[in-house]
Parts: structure tokens; C-alpha cells; sequence
């Protein structure tokens, strides 16, 4: 009972966060204009159509203090898709690439990241993966376990003190008109996730014994986080029509915890769990069209007891190719 509590707390939280903006808006607009006034973009020159390829994927690995590290890394990590992009709102649709066509990882990936009002930066992502391939550090040989499953649901809130004046979600939109060469904001905010993973045996059944402790041989792993973080929000108008962008939000939180092995469970003691989630982007930007580049992640990492660790990664990238919709000529419309 506690941990469903605790489950749904951490989905209402982010909502409590941007509950006063959302409110004091209702106070004097209507539903319809407040959809507008968040969503709609009512300048024609700042939409614009767009095909991308990207590449993402959620790992995780289990290390010991002797250094030996298993990872668990999913398979048809690439996919292509197209687009529709405002200074208001970007949707991608995205098709997984399957290019390992005999050991294929079941996955579904969302990840997604919204400015609501002139400071609230939201982020969040739903993954759920089957099928990984057991890579090791130690000369073992590497396995596909169609078997392993993992799920991982969480947000990252930042909340800045200056306003949101440019964002790198602008930039992957193709608006970055900039009239200054430097914007820089940060604040503080919080983080949350759930985060599972299991296995029919235990994860590390194709690995030596002498490798891991028992401790380590984890058939079943439930987690859940919540924590506070710090954040830099940042972009840089470079030579040319280039635009670079760079985000870092560090953050440390306090996690429930509970393993499954074949004989028993145990909840480790140590709650800390650190993070680091990062973003770094580059766009060119001309009249009818525009390029951007944008790789990003967030490290999550945590103490198991029994001088084991637990780590899980998440990473993204995509280069997407816009073209204008409108006329071409240049707005400068900032949120």
C-alpha cells in the first residue's frame, strides 16, 4: 500500500508543480483560450514540416566492487519519422528500424519535453523494453536474452528564477532568430521515477558465478525515486546561422528499493541516488530550411548493498531536416 501511494504521488507531483501557473490562467481565460494561448502558435512563419532519423535507447548495468560490470543494452535502437513543429509545439511520429531481425528488442519509447508559462521546464519519457543483449566487461561471451523486461517512467521539473527567454525546444523548431549571442537560465526543480526490471532466471545466469555474488543475481528489481535537482538552461548564437544549445541538471533523491533473487528478497539500505541528465544541440537555420542536431541522456545510479551498484541510462539522439511552411521571413517570437 505504501509504495502505491508513493507511485501515485510521484505522477501528481509534477502537475502540483505547474498546478498555480495553470490556475491563475484559468482565473481569467476560458478552457479554449487557454488550449491557445499554450499550444497555438497563430504565426504561419513559424511552422514548419520535418523528417528526422533518431536513436535511442534505455541501458543498464550491475557492477561490483572488483570492477566487473554486466550491461543489459536493447537491440534496433534507430528510427526514422516526420513531424509538424510551431514555437509552441513539436510532434514527432517515429518508427523503430528493425535491423536485428532475429534478436529483436520489443520496446516502446517516449520521451518528451515542454516549457508551460515564461519558467516551468517539464520532461518526461515511458519506456518498456523486452529483449537485451548481456555484454560484460571480463571476456565473456556476449548473449541475447529475449527473456530480461524493463520499465522505466519518470519526469524530470525545473522551475527557472529569470524567464524562459530561448530554448533548445525552439531551436529543434527552426526558430532561432537570436539578438543576442548569449541566453542563459536556471533554477531548481525536482525528478521522479519508477523504474523495474526482471528476468525468467536471474539477469546474470549466462555469466560465470565467480563473476557476481549471489546478492547480484537478481531476478526481479522494483525501484521508485523522488528527488530535487539544479539546472542550466543555455544557448549560444554561433558564426553563420549556426545556433548551439547546452542543458545540465544534476540532482539527488531518495529511492524505495526492493530486489527478488531465487531464495529470497531484500531492500537495500542505502536510499541516495544520484542523476545527470544533459542535453547539448546544434542548428543551422536559413530562410525555407533548417537542420538541427541534438544528443542528449541522463545517467541514474545507485548502491545495492552487498558492494554491488546499479545503474541505468537513458540516451537520444536525432538530426531532423525542417522546411518552412510560411513565408520565410524571420520572426522574433520568444517565450
Amino acid at each position: 500500500m505504501i509504495r502505491k501511494i508513493v507511485f501515485l504521488l510521484l505522477f501528481i507531483w509534477p502537475s502540483l508543480l505547474v498546478q498555480a501557473q495553470v490556475l491563475k490562467d484559468l482565473d481569467s481565460l476560458k478552457f479554449i483560450q487557454l488550449v491557445d494561448k499554450l499550444f497555438i502558435d497563430h504565426d504561419i512563419n513559424n511552422y514548419s514540416f520535418r523528417l528526422f532519423t533518431n536513436y535511442k535507447y534505455k541501458q543498464f548495468s550491475v557492477k561490483n566492487e572488483t570492477g566487473f560490470r554486466a550491461r543489459f543494452v536493447p537491440n534496433n535502437k534507430f528510427g526514422v519519422g516526420f513531424g509538424v513543429a510551431s514555437s509552441k509545439l513539436l510532434i514527432d511520429i517515429a518508427f523503430n528500424v528493425k535491423t536485428n531481425t532475429d534478436d529483436v528488442t520489443h520496446r516502446f519509447d517516449m520521451q518528451g519535453t515542454s516549457i508551460i508559462g515564461k519558467k516551468n521546464y517539464v520532461n518526461f519519457y515511458v519506456q518498456t523494453y523486452k529483449g537485451f543483449n548481456v555484454k560484460n566487461n571480463f571476456g565473456a561471451p556476449f548473449v541475447f536474452r529475449d527473456d530480461i523486461r524493463s520499465v522505466t517512467v519518470g519526469f524530470n521539473y525545473l522551475r527557472t528564477i529569470p524567464d524562459i527567454e530561448f530554448s533548445y525546444s525552439m531551436l529543434k523548431a527552426g526558430i532561432d532568430h537570436l539578438d543576442r549571442k548569449v541566453y542563459i537560465t536556471g533554477g531548481i526543480g525536482a525528478f521522479g521515477f519508477y523504474d523495474y526490471f526482471s528476468a525468467r532466471g536471474d539477469i546474470l545466469s549466462d555469466l560465470p558465478e565467480a563473476s557476481f555474488n549471489e546478492e547480484a543475481r537478481i531476478r526481479r528489481y522494483n525501484s521508485t525515486a523522488v528527488g530535487v535537482l539544479g539546472g542550466v538552461m543555455s544557448v549560444f548564437r554561433l558564426h553563420g546561422d549556426f545556433t548551439a544549445s547546452c542543458n545540465i541538471m544534476p540532482g539527488i533523491g531518495l529511492t524505495y528499493k526492493h530486489v527478488t533473487l531465487h531464495d529470497g528478497t531484500y531492500k537495500p539500505s542505502n536510499p541516495i541516488l544520484l542523476k545527470m541528465d544533459y542535453t547539448f544541440a546544434v542548428g543551422y537555420n536559413v530562410k525555407r530550411y533548417y537542420v538541427s542536431l541534438i544528443y542528449g541522456g541522463g545517467v541514474y545510479t545507485t548502491d545495492l548493498d552487498f558492494d554491488n551498484d546499479y545503474r541505468f541510462n537513458l540516451t537520444k539522439a536525432k538530426l531532423a531536416i525542417g522546411y518552412k511552411i510560411g513565408s520565410g521571413k524571420k520572426t522574433y517570437h520568444y517565450r
